[in-house]
């Protein structure tokens, strides 16, 4: 059998299988200015806009994700240090990633659609920041297309940061979301605050 026809085959035995099955992906297109001061990433999740959001912006969830990360999972888990994964649900409030190598603020929080903070790496010169935003819309019954733009950073970093969001973010959030679901989450009304 061909690749292909192998790979149609398993696509249609899925099928058969029903939706009971949650395959972790993350299918990630991606553009890079030719001038390295943007990335532009979409990513279709296998889950509702609802749990996307809420695995972006509650510490638990988050927490979760940043678990699965490829950081967090190499030789640079050492070197990120040891602060707890914080996440406010409040625009305005801060976040913590990564053991403190990653930090911000969250500047618009709107329930399920919308995701903008300020940004930064700890390995980035003092004063520097960045903006990163997470747009969420439903493909589907099930799935949710992330559309994420990252401006603002150390052009050399292009191409480090593209990477570390398909396997820091996108990857370990697809793998979080396809584990079966306990009660949503819901992010407090105050996180629909608009700044």
């Amino acid at each position: 059998m061909e690749r292909t026809q192998v790979r149609i085959a398993a696509f249609a035995l899925l099928a058969l299988l029903g939706s009971s099955i949650r395959v972790a992906r993350a299918e990630v297109v991606e553009h890079i200015t030719h001038t390295g001061t943007a990335i532009h990433q979409e990513v279709v999740l296998h889950a509702t806009p609802a749990r996307v959001y809420a695995a972006l912006t509650t510490s638990g969830g988050f927490d979760k994700v940043v678990r699965l990360s490829a950081a967090m999972n190499s030789e640079m888990k050492a070197k990120l240090g040891t602060a707890p994964t914080v996440v406010s649900h409040v625009a305005g409030g801060p976040f913590v990633a990564f053991g403190g190598y990653v930090t911000g603020r969250q500047i618009e929080l709107v329930t399920n659609q919308r995701i903008v903070q300020v940004w930064r790496s700890g390995s980035w010169q003092p004063g520097v920041w960045s903006l990163a935003s997470f747009e969420l819309s439903a493909q589907g019954a099930e799935d949710t297309k992330l559309v994420f733009d990252h401006v603002g950073f150390p052009a050399a970093e292009a191409d480090h940061l593209a990477e570390g969001w398909r396997t820091n973010y996108w990857e370990p959030l697809a793998k979080y979301l396809a584990a079966p679901a306990a009660a949503p989450a819901a992010a407090p009304a105050a996180a629909t605050e608009k700044h």
